[in-house]
């Protein structure tokens, strides 16, 4: 007894429809990734691979460099891993809440504007959909302090995954100390 032709698909077909979903697939995730690097992106510094993968990119760690765009004078660094593998490939893969920062004064510390406290100064996707890192800003007014944080959340449920860096606000060359409790909104 031969198979009803409406529920039997041979292997030609079933490799058309596999191949049609891939390639779905792949022009999905390229349409996600911006053409050019927005002006708010952070610099690589460097990656370092963790895990050998055989065929497709290994797992790594990347640095990366950024300005806080509300105070001149302050440059981060924050090192976050990167799946490999053909998730993070195609860029479906999750990537996880470990990350490390550290911010420091580079020169002469001017606030371009108010600022609230917690306010982002950079925000990155870490999935597909629900998953974002961000590093925010605070003032500890009473140290002169200017204070980072990173941490990810989801929409459902965030990480505990968090670190700090203090900039402590220091006099640079012959210009006078900023405080940054004059800049907080209030």
């Amino acid at each position: 007894m031969r198979p009803s032709s409406r529920s039997y698909l041979g292997q030609a077909d079933l490799g058309k429809i596999c191949g049609v979903a891939i390639t779905a697939a792949l022009v999905a995730a390229f349409a996600m990734v911006p053409s050019a690097r927005s002006a708010d992106e952070p610099d690589l510094i460097f990656k370092r691979s963790t895990v050998f993968k055989w065929l497709t990119p290994n797992d790594k760690l990347a640095t990366y460099g950024l300005d806080d765009p509300e105070v001149e004078g302050v440059a981060c660094h924050f090192t976050a891993p990167e799946r490999g593998g053909l998730k993070g490939w195609v860029g479906l893969a999750e990537e996880v809440s470990d990350i490390s920062l550290s911010c420091s004064q580079v020169g002469p510390i001017r606030f371009k504007a108010k600022f609230a406290q917690g306010e982002d100064v950079f925000r990155r996707r870490r999935s597909l959909f629900f998953k974002k890192m961000q590093i925010v800003r605070g003032c500890d007014v009473k140290r002169n302090v200017l204070v980072y944080m990173v941490y990810s959340d989801r929409i459902i449920e965030g990480s505990p995954k968090n670190s700090t860096s203090s900039v402590p606000i220091m006099p640079w060359g012959s210009d006078a100390v900023a405080r940054c409790a004059d800049w907080i909104e209030k």
